[in-house]
């Protein structure tokens, strides 16, 4: 087992997974920049090293000061949590040159899934659908005008290296196309340093749901059920949940096993996500692959009972999975809200500011993840999310109706949060029945930014 891990993250994640290292018996170091000196994740670590200034190129990107914090407190891992370097290639292959041992995927696993064109090709190949589009990389715009006449538009293009909604473009018609791809291409070198773009048909009004792997270094793959992930904004995920309302066994039955498929194709060691879209027909193709802990596995935590983040350091111990397949219960549901410091009335402007006060909610069945304190600074540096509030039920009427009641607790003054407007969205009809899909919120921001706004003026 191993015996001290240096978590090369910040915030709520950094201190979830330390946690889980006290709980095992193991030393953790933490890192931080100049900008997190006083940050609860620094506040709360045994042993802490500063690595850089604010900005996340020069602290938690800065790959010699992590690996040189890591080697200089003789630590034998480290855990990249998700974000930053979390699905780096480099950083594994450099981690792994340093005699460290890398919590997360192989290198050559993290580069062949990194590479959004290479991953679609790989789970053709092992059967799995994906969505209709180009072979691979666009070389043109005659290509991609030729492409997109043969499947149909709307289609969208797509940075090979990308995630979280950058590097996209929705191409209607035709006379879009070279506009959109020149800008695609832009937004991805910026974003990913790759400029590379392919396409794919767009499906219309679909779930995005996941489905949680842990693969082990004896052979072993398992899937812990699937999370819908369909509310969301700009790609942005808002509200997660547990198990997806709408979908037949049967449905389920067949995805859990075409993400065990994807993790054999892709030789995958660790925790994953197999991310697939399913349309409205009934249809699902697989999206990708996110080689990383997720920001909202607690939902297949608190439904499992399992520790993912153990599982991730246990595998890279060489242990074999805590369960077996037929092992795998899930209880009843779960549901996931994040908390953002941001103003969705100004366009979702983020607001860093300090923490006057707060109130975290609590009670049976309710988990919070945050690094937030009273007098703590937010800063505009890095993500907004500033904590993610859990609940389980044993049915999804209850897991909802606690929701409401844990947001209706939840109070953050000092900066502006997302709080009301996740609030109103679980009061909506459509969200009640679980019958929404990856365009409902920009669909209906309008009326909900309304009653959002109406209900914190009260």
């Amino acid at each position: 087992m191993l015996k001290k891990i240096l978590i090369a993250n910040r915030g709520e994640i950094a201190i979830r997974v330390m946690r889980t290292c006290r709980e095992m018996g193991i030393e953790t170091v933490m890192v931080f920049s100049t900008a997190d000196r006083e940050a609860l994740h620094t506040q709360l670590a045994a042993e802490a090293v500063c690595i850089g200034g604010p900005r996340p190129e020069a602290s938690y990107l800065n790959m010699p000061g992590i690996l040189q914090a890591a080697l200089s407190t003789g630590c034998d891992a480290i855990h990249p949590g998700y974000g930053f370097l979390a699905e780096s290639a480099e950083f594994a292959e450099l981690t792994d040159a340093a005699g460290l041992t890398f919590i997360g995927p192989r290198a050559e696993t993290i580069r062949q899934l990194g590479d959004k064109a290479n991953a679609r090709q790989l789970m053709s190949e092992a059967g799995l659908q994906t969505i209709p589009g180009s072979p691979g990389l666009l070389s043109s715009v005659e290509e991609a005008l030729s492409v997109a006449d043969e499947i149909g538009y709307p289609v969208l293009l797509k940075a090979t290296a990308g995630g979280g909604g950058r590097g996209m473009r929705r191409i209607d018609k035709p006379e879009e196309m070279e506009e959109g791809l020149q800008s695609a291409r832009r937004e991805a070198k910026l974003g990913f340093g790759d400029e590379g773009v392919y396409l794919e048909k767009l499906i219309l009004n679909p779930k995005h749901l996941e489905i949680q792997i842990l693969a082990d270094s004896h052979g072993e793959i398992i899937q812990l059920g699937e999370r819908d992930c369909s509310l969301q904004r700009k790609r942005q995920k808002m509200i997660e949940e547990s198990p997806c309302s709408l979908i037949s066994d049967d449905l389920r039955h067949q995805l859990g096993e075409a993400a065990i498929q994807a993790g054999r194709a892709a030789n995958y060691l660790g925790a994953g996500t197999v991310e697939f879209i399913l349309a409205p027909t009934g249809e699902f193709y697989f999206m990708e692959v996110n080689t990383r802990i997720q920001v909202e596995h607690p939902v297949t935590e608190v439904l499992t009972g399992l520790d993912l983040v153990r599982e991730q350091i246990r595998i890279a111990s060489g242990a074999k999975l805590a369960m077996t397949q037929a092992e795998v219960k899930l209880r009843g549901h779960a549901i996931e809200c994040r908390i953002n410091a941001e103003s969705p009335t100004n366009g979702f402007r983020p607001s860093p500011g300090r923490i006057e006060q707060f109130n975290l909610p609590g009670g049976f069945s309710v988990r919070v993840d945050s690094a937030m304190y009273s007098g703590c600074e937010i800063t505009p540096h890095y993500d907004s999310l500033i904590a993610k509030l859990i609940v389980h039920g044993s049915s999804r009427r209850d897991a909802i109706r606690r929701m409401r009641r844990c947001l209706e607790e939840m109070i953050v003054d000092g900066v502006d949060t997302n709080v009301g407007l996740l609030y109103v969205l679980l009061f909506e009809n459509d969200v009640i029945r679980g019958d929404y899909d990856t365009d409902y919120v920009e669909d209906n921001m309008e009326q909900l930014l309304k009653y959002a706004s109406l209900m914190e003026s009260e």
